[in-house]
């Protein structure tokens, strides 16, 4: 998925305020006098909290430091050089480009709107070339440059058109920039095409939405399969599934290719047995090192920080993930810098808090990804991107078919 998902130019960017309430399609939510009294009482607590801990009142951790016994590029192990060549759009965080770099493929280019975002990519791979802020804006770029110079093309443009939280208008989102996912391939003409997105856009809602727009435009001249795939069938101790549309421009390669296999399985999590042939996923608990409580679960799909009416350090998205992340006893708001200040900082239930480094390891992340010293940017980053070992492991299905229609 894309970086922010609701930036898409720097014109619109210029005209929202850094809360983001005065961007036209943001509608504030409609909350009972209750409800904004009980997050008016949440918020002063945290904001307490965060005052003692960093007056050094928490002298002693409420928890110890954890380690993380789970290492994500362990679930990618680096491939040799396999000679194709890949554009990014919508880059984020970066969770598509380290997938498709550890499966071997030679970085070309990442584009991406946002400043914070390209500072990311650059400091994780000071070698690849970056185009951030106004260089980054997909509208602007003429795609023809890179014919014969791309053989993957891939991006998640921005979810919120299609998502529950983004209110699913669709087309009439002005986030909608799947048509210049289309522009790109149409003018770059690359071997093969990626794109993805929340599940939603694969509904019945949608699906006239995706003839017109994915299929109409492309499938004269690109075999598309489209399907979904699952983070925790690839080791990643979260619940996060998407949508992928892979298009081939050889028609036997598009044969050749099948979406990826499982290659870990989280059933026993739920009191089942592992599948022969497969690695249990690792739950939350395990995954971040922490102690034994007799329950451990995949974690619920982490928010993004840019989402909402503010700058939120929660990864909170729900109800039920709310009651998940209480029995796994592990605190989803204020998330920490890191695990230093984490361990300082008291949660009133006495729950585990989560840090930035722990967040990217649930989602498929190395710890020391360089996502910032901002918080809610992080989160941001994290909670947009496309799980690294999901999109490694399609990588590969794509090297496997591509290498089958050549030989």
């Amino acid at each position: 998925m894309n970086d922010a998902g609701w930036t898409t130019s720097v014109g619109s960017q210029k005209r929202r305020s850094a809360r983001g309430t005065d961007a036209p399609w943001y509608h504030a939510r409609q909350l009972t006098d209750a409800e904004r009294e009980s997050f008016r009482l949440t918020t002063l607590a945290a904001q307490d909290a965060k005052r003692r801990a960093e007056n050094g009142e928490c002298v002693q951790p409420k928890h110890p430091v954890n380690v993380p016994r789970l290492d994500p590029l362990k679930l990618m192990p680096k491939k040799r050089g396999n000679g194709l060549r890949t554009l990014s759009l919508f880059s984020g965080g970066g969770g598509m480009d380290l997938g498709f770099d550890r499966a071997g493929y030679l970085h070309i280019a990442s584009y991406e709107i946002l400043s914070v975002a390209g500072d990311t990519l650059r400091r994780a791979r000071p070698s690849w070339t970056v185009h951030s802020g106004s260089d980054g804006d997909v509208k602007q770029v003429d795609w023809r440059a890179y014919r014969g110079k791309v053989d993957v093309l891939h991006g998640g443009p921005p979810c919120q058109p299609f998502s529950q939280a983004g209110r699913r208008n669709g087309a009439a989102d002005e986030r909608d920039l799947i048509p210049e996912l289309v522009r790109a391939v149409k003018l770059s003409e690359p071997p093969v095409f990626v794109c993805e997105n929340v599940t939603g856009l694969a509904t019945k809602r949608f699906s006239e939405y995706i003839q017109k727009n994915i299929y109409e435009p492309l499938s004269s001249t690109y075999e598309i399969s489209m399907f979904t795939l699952e983070a925790a069938d690839f080791g990643v101790p979260q619940k996060r599934r998407r949508v992928f549309f892979v298009g081939f421009r050889n028609k036997n390669a598009a044969l050749s290719f099948h979406p990826p296999k499982p290659t870990y399985s989280a059933a026993h999590l739920d009191g089942g047995g592992t599948p022969a042939g497969l690695k249990p996923t690792m739950g939350t608990r395990e995954a971040l090192g922490l102690a034994d409580i007799g329950i451990d679960g995949l974690a619920p799909t982490i928010r993004s920080g840019f989402t909402g009416p503010r700058h939120t350090t929660s990864v909170l998205n729900s109800v039920s993930a709310q009651r998940a992340w209480e029995a796994l006893q592990i605190w989803p708001n204020g998330v920490a810098l890191d695990r230093d200040r984490a361990s300082q900082y008291v949660t009133k239930n006495g729950h585990f808090r989560l840090s930035v480094p722990d967040c990217l390891v649930l989602q498929g992340f190395p710890a020391d990804w360089p996502v910032g010293q901002t918080v809610y940017a992080a989160l941001g980053l994290i909670g947009n991107s496309v799980a690294p070992p999901m999109a490694y492991h399609l990588a590969a299905s794509i090297q496997v078919a591509l290498s089958k229609a050549s030989s």
